[in-house]
């Protein structure tokens, strides 16, 4: 780069030359004297010379042996700029014209100052400035001065050989102004340089911090300190550091940790740097929500919340919100807390910690749900020999209930979402222990529900139905239960008639003739009734026939007629006595029996009998047919108007009676007792009369069946007169 210059210049040279031999030849102006040469900067030396006339222009020319350094300038002063600092030039000047430009004049040797010394400034403490340079050529000292730069306070100005100086005992925040120049060994001072430094803000004071547990926040304030551009709030833990920076003398902090301790500081700062920290103030935010919550219910009624220590906690307080809407809180300094609890409610828990800062953040709620309530009023509304029906009334928290009866076996359950539950399938006349328990899917059974015992009613009896000969129905039955009583039924449709007992039979009689039955047996005892037994047909005799009427037909003949009687379908009756036997089986309700022996005592029996064969024993009666028709019956005239009657009288003893029967009136007569003959007196002649001996009955009725016999009274003759005998006459 060098070698390009020096080309250039010589180049210039020789086309100045060139100049100069055409401008002499023109006549060109005359030589310029150099009055004076001097340097003020390090870049540049000022010429003075007298004016040339007819000069327009002069043309100033500097050389310090490697360089040529021209400029064209108007007049005088004129200034060669683009030297080097601390040089020793060769200065010339040339005047210009019209014609040309005159010869160089004499040489004048002058020196640039020393270059200004470049300047590093900062501001390393809130009351210093420090001014650092590089060495300047040729220089063998400084001068460095310090003012605010508004001009104001006094100005500090110091001399030094070195290449740094500081300035203490300054104003914070303060912008001040220095400027710095080298001189050389003559004194000659140097281009100066300035700069502007401020010094750093003080610390801030006076820190109040304003903390938002719920939001977990801090704002900070602090009284404004001079010079700051800015601040910046630092928050320090051992696990984090947060900050926040202002133009103003507030700031916030969010998303602060909780159960932290901060070391909080600020800094103010400007374009000179930062304060140093401020006191450091501590903020403990509120402690973290506690965790690895615990929640026991151990016994039922009694509910424990427990949970772990947390940092910054001072005290604790759980709350435990039902479902119902009511809430209780418990306040304390360790880890556990007890509360009261109901059955089949749930609860909904949870746990704050505390400390000057407030109350932690809201952490997990837990909710826990108690075994739902057992039922209390466990009532059967039905019990029968293998079912039981219970009902409850619903109860909190329930929604499912298991019912189980047990007998010491055996188990029958029955679950069911409803308050009711029937229980079948179970043995009868035993005792079970019935418990209802209520599920909740949180929770499952509640297994502290107390039981009850249920006794099935009786089992029902297995009955025998037998008759005795005095017609009393015997029940007959196996005794299964425990302290039964047995109730035997009847039921037909003349009524219903009962027997009891707590054996193992019962006698009933003095049931209706002729009836159906059915025959059925229940057990009872304080549990219930059984079921009735399967029922047994029974079926009585048949009725008697309410009247047996026996009426001699003949001597040997005698009818007997009866009454129907219910459901008696035949009948066979009896005549017998020690001479023989005479019987009727009929289905109509009379009968006649022949061969009877007259004046013999009978004994007349007359049976009913069912369409099954059953046989009603019903009249057991004597019975004495008349006595036997007499024999030999003659009449004897007895004077004009008197006849005789005569007989034979059969065996045994009867009384008799006579009598005519003519056409002129009926004549009887009567014997004395013990005579066979009676008289009939004023009885009219000449007639034909019938005669009927008749034995009378015991009950004074005359029988007429005994043969009649016709004979003719005439009024002729003697007084005794003769009865002619006509012939005998059918009875009828």
């Amino acid at each position: 780069m060098a070698g390009g210059l020096e080309k250039c210049l010589t180049l210039i040279g020789f086309s100045l030359i060139c100049l100069e031999m055409v401008a002499s030849a023109k006549t060109a102006p005359e030589i310029p004297t150099i009055d004076q040469a001097y340097s003020k900067i390090s870049n540049s030396i000022t010429v003075e010379w007298a004016t040339v006339p007819g000069a327009t222009s002069y043309l100033l020319r500097a050389e310090d042996g490697d360089t040529v350094i021209e400029t064209v300038v108007a007049s005088s002063p004129g200034t060669v700029t683009g030297l080097k600092a601390a040089t020793l030039y060769q200065i010339t000047v040339r005047s210009i014209g019209a014609a040309g430009r005159s010869q160089a004049s004499p040489p004048t040797q002058a020196k640039t100052v020393l270059a200004a010394p470049i300047l590093e400034v900062s501001s390393p403490s809130s009351d210093s400035i420090l001014v650092q340079w590089e060495a300047v050529y040729m220089a063998i000292g400084f001068s460095v001065s310090i003012m605010r730069a508004n001009g104001l306070g006094r100005i500090w100005k110091e001399n030094t050989t070195n290449t740094s100086l500081t300035f203490n005992s300054l104003e914070a925040g303060t912008l001040y102004t220095i400027k710095a120049y080298a001189w050389n060994a003559n004194g000659i001072p140097g281009d100066d340089s300035t700069c502007n430094q401020r010094t750093s803000p003080r610390a801030p004071a006076n820190i109040q911090v304003s903390f938002d547990s719920g939001a977990l926040k801090a704002s900070f304030s602090w009284v404004p300190t001079e010079g700051a551009f800015n601040y910046t709030v630092m928050a320090l833990s051992d696990s984090s550091e947060l900050s926040c920076s202002t133009a103003f003398s507030s700031c916030t902090i969010s998303s602060l940790q909780c159960g932290t301790e901060y070391l909080i500081s600020v800094l103010a700062s400007n374009d000179a740097g930062s304060s140093k920290s401020s006191s450091a103030v501590t903020l403990k935010t509120v402690a973290c929500a506690p965790g690895r919550v615990i929640i026991q219910e151990d016994p039922p009624g009694h509910l424990s919340v427990a949970w772990s220590h947390v940092d910054l906690g001072d005290y604790y307080v759980a709350f435990v919100k039902s479902d119902d809407g009511l809430e209780a809180h418990c306040n304390t300094s360790l880890t556990q807390c007890n509360f009261l609890s109901e059955c089949g409610f749930t609860y909904f828990i949870s746990v704050f910690a505390y400390n000057k800062a407030g109350q932690s953040p809201l952490g997990d709620i837990f909710n826990y749900t108690t075994a739902p309530c057992c039922p209390s009023d466990i009532s059967p509304v039905l019990v029968s020999s293998d079912r039981v029906e219970i009902v409850w009334s619903p109860v909190r928290g329930a929604e499912l209930y298991e019912t189980k009866a047990v007998d010491g076996y055996n188990v029958v359950e029955c679950n069911d979402t409803a308050p009711a539950c029937t229980l079948s399938a179970l043995e009868c006349d035993t005792k079970y222990n019935i418990t209802v328990y209520s599920f909740s899917e949180v929770r499952g059974s509640n297994m502290s529900c107390t039981s009850q015992f249920i006794t099935t009613a009786p089992c029902s009896p297995e009955i025998n139905v037998s008759k005795d000969a005095s017609s009393m129905i015997q029940v007959h039955w196996r005794s299964t239960n425990d302290g039964a009583t047995y109730t035997v039924t009847a039921q037909g449709e003349t009524g219903l008639y009962q027997c009891s007992s707590t054996g193992e039979s019962c006698t009933m009689g003095a049931l209706p003739c002729g009836s159906l039955f059915s025959v059925t047996a229940v057990a009872e005892t304080q549990a219930g009734r059984s079921l009735p037994s399967y029922s047994v047909p029974l079926e009585t005799v048949p009725c008697c026939p309410a009247g047996l009427t026996v009426t001699q037909i003949t001597q040997s003949v005698i009818n007997m007629s009866w009454t129907i009687g219910t459901v008696a379908q035949t009948y066979v009756t009896v005549l017998e006595s020690h001479t023989g036997q005479s019987k009727c089986h009929t289905h109509q309700n009379h009968c006649l029996l022949g061969c009877i022996t007259c004046g013999v005592n009978y004994t007349v029996t007359l049976k009913a009998i069912s369409a099954t064969g059953l046989t009603a024993d019903c009249a057991h009666q004597s019975y004495s047919p008349s006595a036997c028709c007499p024999l030999g019956v003659k009449l004897y005239r007895l004077g004009p108007n008197g006849i005789r009657i005569y007989w034979q009288a059969s065996r045994g003893s009867a009384n008799y009676s006579t009598d005519l029967y003519g056409s002129k009136g009926i004549f009887t007569c009567a014997p004395s007792a013990g005579l066979s003959f009676c008289d009939i007196t004023e009885i009219p002649c000449g007639d034909v009369y019938t005669v009927m001996v008749s034995p009378v009955a015991e009950t004074g009725l005359k029988l007429t069946f005994c043969p009649k016999k016709i004979y003719s009274v005439t009024c002729s003759g003697s007084t005794l007169g003769m009865v002619i005998y006509r012939g005998k006459r059918n009875p009828e």
